[in-house]
């Protein structure tokens, strides 16, 4: 999703021009499936949350909000200052910002661990840091933002356990040492995208695909029906 402020192009046109000349040469990486962490948070009674930085978020979202035990999945920014947590900025890549999802869930359902191998397999595409797909720049970049000492413990035991293994052709870059950043939603219209435009082009092309990886490789958690950020709402989450 790269800014159009320069071309003076109203901004969700954006997406739909940036998706199309990638259709054939960035179209979504076919999922990876890799073996689940060795190591596990433990699991605790409440939710839970997970943020998490892999490019666009309207995938990542989408990708959670179809995962079983996921109560809600929230598109936004973590990374930065509050000051400039909004799409304008952080579209510029120079805030510190990362495009993040902020992954509320029941690890009685779905455990930590689980998250993590979804988003690593089916998400994104770990290897590359400042880019997924069409999209390039800081703020797209692959980071865990761990919420607690333990999901940070698991995230680099699993990043060192599937790079020992060569799960991927090349090394996994993703950071996990951002020490608890603060996350700030998104704009109203980032929330539900790919459940609101099914046929958007950029949705088509980059994001469907991953939802259907999902639905092939973990069909344990996979769940039909989005939770979308407003049902997620109307169930008080």
């Amino acid at each position: 999703m790269r800014p159009s402020f320069a071309l003076g192009l109203p901004l969700l046109l954006l997406p739909v021009l940036a998706a199309l000349p990638f259709i054939s040469a960035h179209s979504q990486t076919a999922a990876v499936r890799i073996d689940p962490p060795a190591v596990e948070a433990p699991t605790s009674e409440g939710l839970e949350t997970a943020v998490l930085a892999g490019g666009c978020f309207w995938g990542v979202q989408a990708v959670y909000q179809h995962t079983k035990g996921v109560v809600n999945a929230v598109s936004g920014y973590a990374g930065g200052s509050p000051n400039d947590a909004n799409y304008k900025d952080v579209s510029f890549g120079r805030t510190g910002h990362a495009e993040a999802v902020r992954v509320t869930f029941d690890p009685r359902v779905v455990s930590y661990g689980k998250i993590l191998q979804i988003f690593f397999s089916v998400a994104h595409d770990p290897t590359q840091l400042n880019r997924q797909g069409p999209d390039y720049g800081t703020q797209y970049r692959s980071e865990i933002f761990a919420q607690s000492d333990a999901q940070r413990r698991v995230a680099k035991a699993y990043i060192a356990q599937l790079d020992t293994a060569r799960a991927f052709t090349k090394r996994i870059v993703t950071k996990t040492d951002a020490d608890k950043a603060k996350f700030y939603p998104a704009e109203e219209y980032h929330q539900d995208f790919a459940v609101k435009n099914p046929t958007h082009a950029y949705i088509v092309v980059h994001d469907k695909p991953k939802v259907a990886e999902l639905k092939a490789l973990f069909p344990d958690v996979y769940r039909d029906t989005p939770m979308t950020v407003a049902a997620a709402k109307a169930a008080g989450h």
